[in-house]
């Protein structure tokens, strides 16, 4: 067979109803030669038993052990990665045609990039793809290191592509976060400079209620975490305070009691906390998120 350019880590983790479509787009791939490594990171429902039908009939690593966690199963599976290049996937989305080919071309011509990003489009709980890419993403072409550290530049963990042997050289993902893409895209930057973002579309990235992204509290605590490893660098007390701005925002507008709650904690002396201050007390309906 052909030695893989690219290695694609598909962490399985209680998407029965989602994880054969996630495989499927992967495999559906083409242009470009490439592995799949799954782990099921001890699923519940029967994700597990799916995994082992599409293992058998299209020949992917599989292998299905207790729960360790999404970091330990991402690390866990670049141990076995064979490529040059690798990027996660998670079990709920779908891979958009062409990925895989598209980044890898790029980095293979841009060596002095250790990594890229790219687009998503929405899959709506309901299932229906949104027609445009997702705006957030959008807007950047390249990130620094202090624009990710901001938050003025977002880069979307479903869209990475990483060269594998520069990844190592930072440490691999860091087991000391319950997520994976800010801290890595922190640690890159830090160490080789700008990500560049595609104008390719990776991944349609699924809508989901049970999503961690939808745990404000979780998140912004990890992500204040995260920045504290670079805690020298000058611009560290005011990402600081942009976070904890956009903590409580998302609070005031998703969760006022909450908000009300964290203001101590939250509240900074900044122009711009107190710009979002007044949400506490506007009703929903009339804010823009």
């Amino acid at each position: 067979m052909e030695e893989p350019l690219v290695s694609v880590l598909l962490a399985s983790y209680n998407h029965a109803p989602f994880v054969e479509a996630a495989v499927r787009s992967i495999l559906s791939q083409s242009g470009v030669a490439f592995e799949l490594i799954v782990i099921d990171d001890g699923s519940t429902d029967n994700s597990p038993q799916i995994l082992e039908r599409l293992s058998h009939e299209f020949g992917f690593y599989y292998k299905h052990r207790e729960n360790r966690g999404l970091v330990q199963t991402l690390n866990e599976m670049l141990t076995l990665a064979h490529g040059k290049y690798f990027c996660t996937f998670a079990s709920d989305d779908v891979m958009a045609p062409g990925r895989l080919a598209a980044q890898s071309q790029f980095l293979e011509t841009h060596p002095e990039f250790a990594a890229c990003a790219g687009q998503v489009k929405n899959l709506r709980s309901d299932g229906n793809l949104e027609d445009t890419v997702d705006l957030r993403y959008a807007k950047t072409q390249e990130a620094t290191f202090e624009e990710i550290l901001l938050g003025k530049a977002e880069l979307h963990g479903a869209t990475e592509m990483i060269v594998k042997e520069k990844f190592a050289a930072v440490g691999n993902y860091d087991k000391n976060f319950r997520f994976e893409d800010f801290p890595a895209w922190l640690a890159l930057s830090y160490r080789y400079g700008k990500i560049p973002v595609l104008r390719t579309v990776c991944c349609y990235y699924r809508i989901l209620e049970t999503s961690m992204h939808r745990n404000l509290n979780f998140i912004y605590k990890q992500i204040l975490a995260v920045i504290e490893k670079y805690k020298n660098h000058p611009a560290y007390s005011q990402a600081v305070a942009l976070w904890k701005t956009r903590w409580f925002s998302s609070l005031a507008y998703n969760q006022k009691r909450e908000a009300l709650r964290k203001l101590p904690q939250l509240a900074t002396c900044t122009k711009t906390f107190w710009m979002h201050f007044p949400k506490l007390f506007i009703p929903r309906i009339f804010l823009k998120y």
